[in-house]
Formats: C-alpha cells, structure tokens, sequence
C-alpha cells in the first residue's frame, strides 16, 4: 500500500521524504518480516517434527534450513536436559493447556554451544477444534542467562563473605574467650605464684621480732615485686644474759638463687653467733662459708651485712651496741637531743668475695629516747624526681631521720614506710628496715601531780 489512511496533508519542511521511508518499511512482505524478526520462529507439527522455521533461529542455531524442515523434531534442537525437561514437563502442560510461556530451555548449536533460550508455544486449533500444529517462538536469553549467573556470583559471593565473616567473628569470639581464659589463668597462676613466694619470703624472715627487756624493736619489709624472691633479710635473737645479736643485710641476685643465699647466711650467722657472738667472728665465718660454697667453685655469690650485739645490764637503762659490717650502709642513731648520728663502719668489704675480708666496726651507746635504724640500700638506692633519673641518697635519708629525732623504734619504722610508699615506681628494689631503740624516761611529776 503506498498511500495514506484518510489522506491527510504533507507535514511542512520535507515530510514527504520521510513517509516514503516509513511506506517502504511497511511495503516489507509478511515473509520478510517472519524470517527476519528478532526472535525465532518455528512451527512443528503435533509430534514435534519441524514444518517451518525462520532464518533468525537457523543463523542462531547455525542450521540449515534443509537439515531441519521436515527431519528434525523441536526436542532435537535442544540440549539433553532441556529434551527430558520438553518430554516430561513442556509437552504434556502444552498439549493439556494449550499454550505455555516464558519457559527457560537451552538449545544446541552446530558447533556444539549451548543457546539459552526462552520459548513461549501455543497449539493451533482446526475448526472442529482439533489440534493442527503447535506454533512457538524463541527468544535469546543469553544476555539474560549471563546477568541471572552474575547475580546468582554476586549472591553467592555474598553469601560466602557472609558465611567468612560470621566464621571470622566465631573465631574472633572463640579467640576472645581463649584470651579470656588464659588471662584467668595466668592471674590465677600469677596469685598462687605470689602466695608460694610470700610463704618463702617469710620463711627467711623471723615471724615476729622478740621481746627484748629494757628495748623496743620495730622491722619493716618492702617487697618491690611480688612475682620474684628478694635477697634482703634481717634478725633478732638471745645469744646470752642480757646480751642479744641482731643483723641485717640484703645478698646479690633475686629469685630462687638469692633465697638459697639468704637461707645460708641467716643460719650460718645464728650458728656463728650462738658459738662466738663477737661481731667480727661472726661476719669473718659467714665470709670464710660463702667463699668456701660459691666463690672458690667458679660461682661467686656475696653480701651486705650488719651485724651487731646488744648488751645492757648496766642498771642505768644505757645499752652498749658493738657493731660489724662488710660492705653495708652505716646504722643511723636517732638520738634523744633531737639530732641523729651516722655510725660508720670503714674499711668494711662484701662478705664471700675474697678469702680474708676486711671487717669494718662501730660502738655506740643507746641511752633513754635513743633509736638506732639499720637498713638495706633498696632505701636510698630508690629514684626519685620527674624522670626517675636521680636516686634518694644517702644524705636525704640523714636528713629525713635528723627531721624525725627523736622517734621510737615504731614511729621511725612508720615514717620510713610512709617515704617508702611515697616512692612509687621508683623503688624497684626490696627494702628491710630494723630499728632498735631505748624507751624514753618517764617524765617527773611535781607535788602537785603536773609534770616538770
């Protein structure tokens, strides 16, 4: 048809050139438009033998059109699961419904490839209403095929990231109790560690210090880690009338090596002390012990140590104090007056480094109000200011006593613990304090009950 419905004008500015193209389009045969459409087409008949098919599903499928008009059947144009699908599914619902649609089947190339495709078919009826043929169109899901298989990846990978986080958050939970555990029991290990040290530590100190007539007698014990063993030690005990020996040292090392040392050196020095309490004797059979075990083998081990005799008695309330020392701080007097004394001990060597240590040696005498402090270096040795750079030192150690005097026994162990507290950080090393001291005089009182 080469004219207009109706007739109708031309539209202003060329439209006559353009409905000639859209008249030629139109011109194109029903033939044309079949083979050539964008979709196949076949027809079958009822048995499925192929009766006629357009051009666009042959160039799909790679056919010919001789090859499959009349000797092939719409199932052998299909793959083989989509042949089972055709005769157990698609045939049987076509032939009861009488038409079927947007169904998914795969269709076999000639090279082999495999066509994803779509087919809608419907049964052409005769007038008596008998079926004639079945009618069905193809469409190319190949695009469709690749964009539901790449959702289908993106799904699965999905699901797989899921799937690992969930595993990774089990394994970061599982990991977390673990660590949990573990914390529990290396706190729990750590608890009993420091009960068994605690016991050890004070198996190598005196449980109480005794009662000594006419003194006071106050101690003290810093320990500056509880997970490891200290090597400091001090003691206090009878060695005849009104005579008693006490000493007061810390030994190289820590932990279990340092224990054993102080073990010996506590045992060894009672022993000493209750054959001969002569101060020198005793430290000079301490050193002669420690050389002979550790020293002369090849593993030398040594020590501080103070060591000294009470003796009182006097009937005048004074108490003589004859003291050694090898290579130990000097005691500290706080003395009554309200000033303190150092009581040096020059010359005084470590105890088990040589075979014949010098042994240094003081005497004073505690009178009434008198407190005399023996400590190890772990209390001046303490670091001090904003960066820890500067140690406490001997002479602010004299200065805080000086400050104190005069003080019990107890009230100078107090301050000590209260400096020692105040050290933080800084005190990285155990500390033993010992003092000993004469109680004050009693105040007179005047006839009228008031004191002097």
């Amino acid at each position: 048809m080469t004219g207009r419905a109706g007739g109708g004008r031309e539209p202003a500015g060329g439209g006559t050139g353009t409905d000639a193209v859209f008249t030629a389009l139109l011109e194109d045969s029903a033939e044309e438009l079949y083979e050539s459409a964008p979709c196949g087409y076949l027809s079958t008949t009822m048995d499925g033998t192929i009766a006629k098919v357009n051009a666009t599903l042959l160039d799909w499928l790679g056919l010919e059109r001789q090859a499959v008009v009349g000797r092939k059947r719409f199932a052998d144009l299909l793959t083989v699961g989509g042949r089972l699908y055709h005769e157990t599914h698609f045939a049987p619902l076509l032939r009861m419904q009488g038409e079927l649609g947007g169904i998914a089947l795969e269709m076999r190339t000639a090279d082999g490839g495999r066509l994803p495709v779509l087919v809608s078919s419907a049964i052409k009826y005769g007038g008596g209403g008998e079926p004639l043929l079945i009618r069905t169109t193809v469409f190319d899901a190949a695009d469709r095929r690749a964009y539901e298989e790449e959702l289908l990846r993106r799904r699965q990978e999905a699901e797989r990231a899921q799937a690992e986080a969930e595993q990774a958050r089990a394994e970061a939970e599982r990991a977390q109790a673990e660590a949990e555990q573990a914390r529990r029991q290396a706190e729990a290990d750590r608890a009993r560690l420091a009960d068994t040290l605690t016991v050890l530590q004070q198996s190598l100190l005196p449980d109480t210090l005794p009662a000594v007539p006419g003194l006071e007698v106050a101690a003290h014990y810093h320990t500056a880690s509880p997970d490891r063993l200290g090597g400091d030690f001090y003691d206090l005990f009878p060695v005849g009338e009104d005579l008693w020996a006490f000493f007061l040292g810390d030994v190289c090392g820590k932990g279990p090596q340092a224990a054993s040392l102080t073990s010996l050196t506590r045992y060894t020095l009672r022993a000493a002390a209750h054959h001969d309490p002569d101060p020198v004797t005793a430290l000079t059979t301490l050193n002669d012990a420690l050389h002979e075990r550790y020293t002369a083998s090849g593993d030398p081990r040594y020590c501080t140590c103070i060591f000294g005799v009470l003796e009182s008695g006097h009937g005048d309330g004074h108490v003589t104090v004859r003291l050694a020392s090898g290579g130990h701080p000097p005691a500290l007097v706080l003395r009554a007056d309200g000033h303190a004394d150092l009581l040096p001990t020059p010359g005084g060597m470590l105890i088990g480094v040589f075979p014949a240590a010098t042994i240094g040696t003081a005497q004073t005498v505690l009178a009434a109000g008198d407190t005399m402090l023996l400590y190890t270096d772990g209390l001046t040795e303490a670091r001090t200011g904003p960066t820890r750079d500067d140690l406490y030192g001997d002479d602010a150690l004299y200065a805080f006593a000086a400050d104190r005097a005069p003080a019990t026994p107890q009230q100078t162990i107090t301050a000590l613990t209260g400096l020692l507290d105040g050290f933080g950080d800084g005190l990285d090393d155990d500390t033993a304090l010992l003092a000993l001291g004469v109680p004050a005089a009693p105040r007179a009182h005047s006839a009228t009950g008031h004191p002097r």
